[in-house]
């Protein structure tokens, strides 16, 4: 008993890590990246990543995954404090920022989420011009408000591709999809979301939302199913996504198509100023929380994230 006492004297008590300080240290270990502890509070943390490239994003969802807590999106407005579980900010800085048209077709736009819309502007995409140039092309892709294109016309965003970080860790590669573009769907987990999302436009809340001339839901399930004359794109289930569906790795911009889409209606989707006893509110609601449960079935991204 004396030596095992002698012992802890010169070699110190041992302390457990509390689950925040684990996923802290555990994060500062693998990112490259700058990261901020912000402390906890009442027994919650938080904390701010800026990452320096790709795979920073990729430990943090995992590290996010496996403690509990939420991976969310900074620069988009959140319609829940998230004050009741730790949350890490991801704050994109100066790096993830590429902009560049690509080899093989000039009216298209590689981007990186960090890339500013002014320097979208600058680099010769004016449609770019009446829109915040400090806002980057992850919030820019993610709000609502910028995304708010009458029902099933999400063709007019001029996003062509996107490839995005789902919760469970794949990295989806998202396109047109139909009998003309039937794009490979690589992996079980993104086979078995994009069948469910499908499935799901057949439901009667689904059905109701599509034929009001705005798309009342959160969640724009109404890429699949588009205005006649256009085609699936599986990328545009990305548009207003408010950050809570997954993390936007990289996008393509079809020129051609950003000059000739109308601007959106800032005032076409306004949930949060529909009647809790209207019929079509509550379909919405309940559209929002089953596309939410296919994407992100364990919470890691916020919920129910921007509201307007």
């Amino acid at each position: 008993m004396q030596f095992s006492s002698r012992r802890a004297f010169l070699m110190g008590r041992r302390t457990s890590k509390s689950p925040w300080a684990a996923f802290c240290q555990g994060l500062q270990r693998r990112v490259a990246g700058s990261f901020l502890d912000y402390g906890l509070s009442d027994g919650v943390g938080s904390a701010r990543l800026t990452p320096l490239n790709a795979a920073d994003l990729h430990h943090a969802r995992a590290l996010c995954a496996e403690h509990g807590v939420v991976l969310a999106l900074d620069g988009v407005n959140q319609a829940a404090s998230q004050s009741h579980q730790s949350v890490l900010w991801v704050e994109l800085g100066s790096h993830l920022t590429q902009c560049q048209r690509l080899p093989n077709d000039a009216s298209k736009w590689f981007v990186q989420p960090g890339c500013l819309l002014g320097d979208l502007e600058a680099a010769g995409l004016k449609e770019f011009a009446g829109l915040p140039g400090y806002l980057t092309v992850a919030a820019w892709l993610a709000d609502r408000s910028l995304q708010a294109w009458e029902s099933g016309a999400t063709h007019r965003s001029g996003v062509a591709h996107a490839c995005v970080l789902l919760a469970d860790g794949t990295q989806a590669t998202l396109g047109p999809f139909g009998e003309h573009n039937r794009q490979p769907l690589d992996g079980l987990a993104l086979q078995t979301l994009v069948s469910g999302l499908f499935t799901l436009t057949g439901s009667t809340e689904a059905q109701a939302c599509r034929q009001e001339p705005h798309w009342s839901a959160r969640y724009r399930l109404d890429a699949l199913m588009p205005q006649p004359g256009h085609t699936v794109n599986l990328s545009h289930l990305l548009l207003g996504h408010g950050g809570d569906l997954g993390w936007l790795e990289w996008v393509v911009l079809d020129e051609a198509a950003l000059s000739e889409a109308a601007a959106p209606d800032p005032m076409g989707f306004s949930l949060g100023r529909q009647a809790p006893h209207d019929v079509l509110w509550a379909q919405a609601i309940e559209l929002d929380v089953r596309v939410k449960a296919l994407f992100d079935p364990s919470d890691v991204f916020p919920h129910p994230g921007q509201d307007l």
